[in-house]
């Protein structure tokens, strides 16, 4: 998937066997497969690996690349995967079975004081003195697994690739597998299919290829995959209060008696009645009642989830209201129309939208007199390929332009979640004042007189802008003055106005004060999250700690594992360990290209699972297209390509794709697509042509799959720079690529 499966070619004096082309197909099929799988199952089962899965990844890439240096060992790896496989899915079901016990004492980034902040990891390992296992030690450990498990395939898939006389053939066979590894995934989170049916397929194909094995042990193992991953999946349902779902994001898991909602193992939204005595959804809606506002006719809720916000919406909203929900999840919001207690969703008033709201967003020319971000935290990546969050592109300065944008002005826009740090707080009211042209209206739960920066809080923070913002914010005017709410009735039309500078009976105790708190700034101004710069959960441009930490762990990993299974040097011999910069470097160059495109075409038309699935198409679509390019002109020189990829790679890091935002739908999809993915089809060039003239075809590939694995590592480099920079530092792998010859077989030696 990553692009850098593929083996061009020259010609060999034998015919390739009959099956040749077909065990390449399936192997490449079975090997994107797998990869897509262990990216879903492996993290929704350890404990917070849901925000490494680029973790996976790279263990995938590397077990590739391994595989293939590994062709010619004696030693066939096949063997040993379904059992690997199996060890690996028993390990990961270990440590779900032992949460309790590790959620202690698992250390994610420091989060008592964090350069990261991970939602849910916060309140682990708070005790400095006590025992921590550091999140790399476990993720190192699965790295490992997940590396020896992709080594089998790989090994396959090295010795399919030589057994093609023509390479370009190879190459084209290759591409066509991974392209129909990544429909059979698509089906299934289409169709939402449990493990269960992941598993299958893979028994399946691991069987096909271990036929003619003498021993009965990887054969048992391949069979018994689909089982190990059943009772967890579909047993849970049948034997305990928990049903299981997996959504095209999450590994949902539902408690129908509490309405609780958990995805891969962290706690997410619990359904609430409107009766039930809980003032966080209605505040806004009492706020604006209570400042002699009008009832919100048009109401926007991002981040509907299973349906509390509309609830309340619909509570406040009067007969004439009109609300458009937007959820990115459709298991959730199924739950919400099943299970939740007030049925929102089966109100004529509301219009659900299945969608990423960043997206939403943009597209709607209506305006709202309500406009809300209702607990936008997804708790997982966009993909395995960036350290961006579903919700990343939500939080941006641009996007906070489109929230005025959609606003009336007499409106309000409201924001709230558990945020954790107060410098996370700062810099969303620093934002919001930017887009709104105001500061907004920062309120705590409980009440706080000032939000300080480095300090941790774990209530509710609500930030209100817009027109009714200022008529609030004037509500307090006197210093003294409190929003009173009485704590034992619900929140109801029939709540009293609660502005005063004491409560209506006099017992402080019986009442929730609510007052706006004053933001204090860090020493060090923060710089606001950008489409280019994402990052809200991050302190301020740098490769944090644990990236730092993890990539040099990671990477002490693969310099071992090279050790164990590279091909030793044979005197007289070209093979061994002789380093192929050009297939390194290109692999290197390319992940990070391919990185970009799958982030800026979600900053263009969403982050849902379908445009990432779409994007890996396209560029899987592209490498086609160079390679029958070679195929049929057979260019002689790749230095035309070379100045070509360099000359897109400026325009894409000159050129920031906001630049398409607002155009027409024709021109946005034209020119983004133009922008994004001209540096593929340069490289699928430039790859094709190298690959064709290599000694060693098997060999070139897992060196190509290696210097993708170090992209990997780089693309962390985005978190100091931003995405849009990633473009020059894969002109950098590319130009370093350059420096380095093909290496070519000698004209007596036969092709592999």
């Amino acid at each position: 998937m990553s692009g850098t499966t593929a083996s061009p070619g020259t010609d060999a004096p034998s015919a390739p066997p009959p099956s040749a082309r077909r065990d390449l197909f399936l192997i490449s099929l079975l090997l994107l497969f797998l990869e897509l799988a262990c990216i879903r199952w492996f993290p929704a089962h350890v404990l917070f690996l849901t925000f490494f899965t680029n973790t996976v990844l790279l263990a995938c890439f590397l077990g590739m690349s391994l595989g293939c240096l590994a062709v010619g060992h004696k030693r066939d790896y096949l063997r040993w995967t379904p059992v690997l496989l199996l060890v690996g899915l028993l390990a990961g079901l270990s440590m779900e079975g032992l949460r309790a016990l590790l959620e202690p004492v698992i250390d994610v980034g420091g989060q008592a004081s964090p350069q990261m902040v991970f939602f849910g990891t916060e309140g682990y390992s708070s005790d400095v003195a006590g025992f921590a296992i550091p999140i790399e030690a476990i993720a190192a450990f699965f790295f490992v697994l997940i590396t020896l498990v992709m080594v089998g395939p790989g090994q396959v898939l090295g010795r399919s690739l030589a057994a093609l006389p023509n390479r370009v053939e190879a190459y084209t066979v290759n591409i066509l597998g991974s392209v129909a590894g990544i429909v059979l995934f698509a089906a299934c989170s289409w169709f939402q299919l449990s493990p269960v049916w992941w598993f299958v397929p893979l028994a399946a194909g691991l069987l096909y290829f271990l036929r003619g094995v003498g021993s009965w042990v990887p054969t048992a193992a391949a069979l018994a995959l689909p089982l190990v991953v059943f009772f967890p999946s579909e047993g849970r349902s049948w034997f305990t209060p928990h049903a299981s779902y997996w959504s095209p994001y999450y590994h949902v898991v539902y408690t129908a008696k509490d309405r609780f909602i958990g995805v891969n193992l962290i706690g997410h939204q619990q359904m609430t009645s409107r009766d039930e005595p809980w003032p966080a959804y209605a505040l806004p809606h009492l706020l604006n009642r209570d400042t002699g506002g009008k009832l919100f006719k048009d109401v926007l809720i991002i981040g509907a989830g299973s349906g509390n916000d509309v609830s309340r919406a619909l509570q406040w909203g009067g007969p004439d209201v009109r609300i458009d929900a937007v959820e990115i999840d459709p298991v959730i919001n199924r739950l919400g129309r099943r299970d939740h207690p007030d049925r929102p969703f089966d109100d004529p008033r509301v219009t659900v939208h299945l969608d990423d709201g960043r997206n939403f967003l943009r597209a709607t020319e209506k305006k709202y007199d309500l406009v809300i971000f209702a607990l936008v935290d997804s708790l997982v990546l966009h993909s395995s390929y960036s350290n961006i969050r579903l919700e990343s592109y939500l939080f941006t300065k641009e996007a906070l332009q489109d929230v005025e944008r959609v606003l009336k002005p007499d409106g309000l826009f409201a924001m709230y979640n558990f945020f954790r740090q107060g410098w996370i707080v700062a810099r969303l009211h620093n934002a919001v004042a930017e887009a709104f042209g105001a500061e907004p209206v920062v309120m705590t739960f409980e009440a706080l007189p000032v939000v300080e920066p480095e300090a941790y809080y774990g209530g509710f923070t609500f930030l209100m802008a817009g027109g009714r913002a200022e008529a609030i914010r004037a509500a307090f005017a006197d210093k003294d003055r409190r929003y009173w709410l009485p704590k034992a009735v619900t929140y109801s039309l029939a709540t009293p106005d609660g502005f005063a500078n004491r409560p209506p009976s006099g017992r402080e105790d019986d009442f929730l004060p609510f007052y706006p708190a004053r933001v204090a700034q860090p020493a060090r101004p923060l710089p606001l999250a950008t489409d280019d710069w994402p990052f809200l959960y991050l302190r301020e441009p740098m490769v944090p700690w644990l990236s730092v930490s993890g990539m040099a762990l990671l990477g002490g990993l693969s310099l071992a594992l090279l050790f164990v299974f590279a091909p030793r040097p044979t005197t007289g011999t070209a093979g061994g360990w002789g380093f192929d910069g050009r297939m390194f470097f290109l692999g290197a160059g390319f992940m990070l290209i391919e990185t970009k495109a799958v982030v800026h075409m979600a900053l263009l038309f969403g982050s849902t699972w379908m445009v990432n699935t779409v994007v890996f198409f396209a560029i899987l679509v592209m490498i086609l297209a160079a390679n029958l390019f070679v195929l049929r002109l057979k260019p002689g020189t790749v230095a035309w390509a070379y100045v070509g990829l360099a000359v897109v790679l400026v325009l894409n890091a000159v050129v920031p794709l906001s630049a398409f935002l607002g155009q027409s739908r024709p021109v946005q999809v034209v020119g983004s697509c133009l922008l994004v993915f001209a540096p593929i089809l340069f490289a699928g060039v430039i790859f094709a042509v190298s690959f064709s003239r290599t000694a060693e075809p098997d060999r070139a590939f897992g060196y190509n799959i290696a210097g993708a694995m170090v992209g990997g590592l780089a693309e962390n480099v985005s978190m100091l720079v931003g995405f849009r920079y990633l473009a020059l530092v894969a002109l950098g792998f590319y130009l370093l690529s350059a420096c380095f010859p093909v290496r070519s077989a000698p004209a007596a030696e036969p092709a592999h």
